[in-house]
């Protein structure tokens, strides 16, 4: 089953085109990575699918974003209950200045009403075991999230979104801030999640792509050149630009 599709879309920032003619379909319950050399438009195709553009001046948009059969480019689409099930995890961690304990349960206060005490601090449990940070914190929720190291940030942030029920889950450059460990450690971790969330990733790391992906996407200049099986892309591209990429002899 296609979780998010895109028939035609197309994009602008002012007069730059930065999204040309995008057809493209993310399957429920898989790791999608989408790969291709700086300014190609991977991040402004990871952020149409929850309308993080719409902050940008002068960005237009036509064609077609269907989020679970929904077209999300509808004008009378609910953006706050769609980012609330599309989350996004950004380059660098971004905990709130709070506590590790009122950073998970920040979002679920502000959508619930009237939530309980102990509802709250179930929430924060399955969250934090949900990305396998339980352990290492149950004793510590009340310090400050700033304290963590950048993996445990960025795993907070996940937690996070799993807090508020997000079940797609866009990664742009997750692990370009932490260590080759702490990069396997979140890779491992996208691998377990993907059995109950959609996941999408921008990466400039191709090896990362062929290490966690299902299905794999190239763009250059605005254009989804290919989209096939990983396995596939990396080992029998169907388009000479895909190959260049691939192999070193572009971008």
């Amino acid at each position: 089953m296609e979780k998010i599709i895109t028939k035609n879309l197309n994009l602008w920032y002012g007069d730059f085109q930065a999204l040309k003619n995008v057809n493209s379909g993310f399957k429920a319950n898989k790791i999608t990575a989408i790969i291709g050399p700086s300014g190609c438009g991977k991040s402004t195709l990871l952020r149409v699918f929850n309308r993080m553009n719409d902050l940008i001046e002068g960005v237009k948009m036509n064609g077609e974003i269907l989020v679970e059969g929904e077209n999300i480019l509808n004008p009378d689409i609910d953006l706050v209950n769609l980012r609330k099930k599309v989350g996004m995890v950004f380059q660098r961690p971004n905990p709130f200045p709070l506590s590790i304990y009122e950073n998970i349960v920040f979002g679920e206060k502000i959508h619930g009403d009237n939530i309980k005490k102990d509802k709250l601090y179930d929430i924060v449990e399955e969250s934090l075991k949900s990305v396998l940070l339980w352990d290492e914190l149950k004793d510590r929720l009340n310090k400050s999230a700033m304290k963590l190291s950048l993996e445990q940030k960025q795993r907070l942030c996940i937690a996070r979104l799993i807090a508020v029920k997000s079940d797609i889950l866009l990664m742009d450059e997750p692990c370009s801030a932490l260590d080759p460990q702490s990069t396997a450690r979140i890779e491992e971790l996208m691998r377990e999640l993907k059995n109950n969330y959609t996941i999408i990733i921008v990466t400039h790391n191709m090896q990362q792509a062929a290490r966690v992906s299902d299905n794999t996407g190239f763009m250059l200049f605005g254009e989804l050149v290919e989209f096939r099986d990983t396995h596939e892309i990396f080992t029998a591209p169907s388009d000479k630009r895909t190959e260049d990429y691939i192999t070193g002899r572009y971008g």
